[in-house]
């Protein structure tokens, strides 16, 4: 017999030359790692494979991921784990808050998995993590990429009292594609969440991931509904298909085309894009506090 080799169904594509980044190296690169793993944290860089690790922790900054790195929801896109998640640890505030302390961040971005198993979608956690990092670094300035807690909006006020600099909802995706990328999420739902936040008064902030079938038309009726619901902020970023097994990649957007929709962004009434092939929700988040 003669053995023939296994050809997936679903080909990861070579990337094009603007998705090429630099592996992590330098002294300040080392020191992030050290404390991420010391202090057991977890961060969507590592989580989320993200491809400017490298850069950001290079810079001394991290992307912190509370409740824990199993997620209630399965995506088809994300490459953070599925399944029944850990109890909930009552000291990573202060794992955090100390961490964020030792690195002596700036502007400090957290984000969670979603945590439906859970009553208070993991918001007392989130809040207390603010109040902890507010406590050890006062100077610190504090984004928040949350979930949309269910559409459950006691839990989302929990979060939005302790009135973060920023504050971050992504939709992920066009309307058309939420129900095959986002299986358990809503995108009304998710538009909801950003006007509430808008309306409380902060800077409102979401991400839109393209390359995963969205036509141009799509994307122009995404930012409009943006725009609609007061959203300031919004980042767009190429799909990276983390594995064969996630949503397939189904273009790659050359940077022309991120460059002309960020200047379509700002006409439409964003007061901020941060659009290319590498953008992520964090990526450059401290240029994200501006007057609004």
């Amino acid at each position: 017999m003669i053995a023939l080799p296994v050809v997936s169904e679903n080909p990861v594509q070579r990337k094009p030359d603007w998705l090429r980044v630099k592996l992590p190296v330098g002294k300040e690169y080392a020191q992030v790692r050290s404390l991420v793993d010391t202090h057991k944290l977890h961060t969507i860089c590592e989580s989320g494979n993200c491809p400017n690790m490298g850069e950001c922790w290079g810079a001394g900054t991290a992307t912190f991921m509370i409740l824990g790195n199993i997620c209630t929801r399965s995506c088809s896109f994300c490459a953070v784990a599925t399944g029944r998640p850990l109890a909930v640890d009552t000291d990573e505030p202060n794992r955090v808050a100390n961490s964020v302390k030792l690195m002596q961040v700036k502007h400090c971005v957290i984000t969670s998995v979603d945590r439906d198993d859970l009553k208070d979608g993991g918001s007392i956690i989130w809040a207390e993590t603010l109040q902890a990092i507010r406590r050890e670094s006062p100077d610190t300035t504090l984004e928040t990429l949350i979930p949309d807690f269910r559409g459950i909006w006691d839990n989302l006020y929990r979060v939005l009292e302790e009135r973060p600099e920023v504050m971050s909802h992504n939709v992920e995706t066009v309307r058309r594609l939420t129900k095959q990328v986002r299986i358990q999420a809503k995108y009304d739902r998710s538009l909801e969440c950003l006007k509430r936040i808008s309306e409380f008064g902060l800077r409102t902030k979401t991400g839109i991931m393209l390359g995963l079938g969205e036509t141009e038309d799509d994307v122009l009726e995404a930012m409009d509904d943006l725009v609609e619901n007061g959203v300031h902020i919004l980042t767009l970023g190429q799909y990276l298909q983390p594995t064969r097994n996630h949503h397939p990649v189904v273009d790659w957007i050359h940077p022309d085309q991120f460059a002309k929709y960020k200047e379509i962004g700002l006409a439409k009434g964003l007061k901020y894009v941060e659009s290319g092939p590498l953008v992520r929700s964090s990526y450059h988040a401290e240029k994200h506090l501006f007057d609004f």
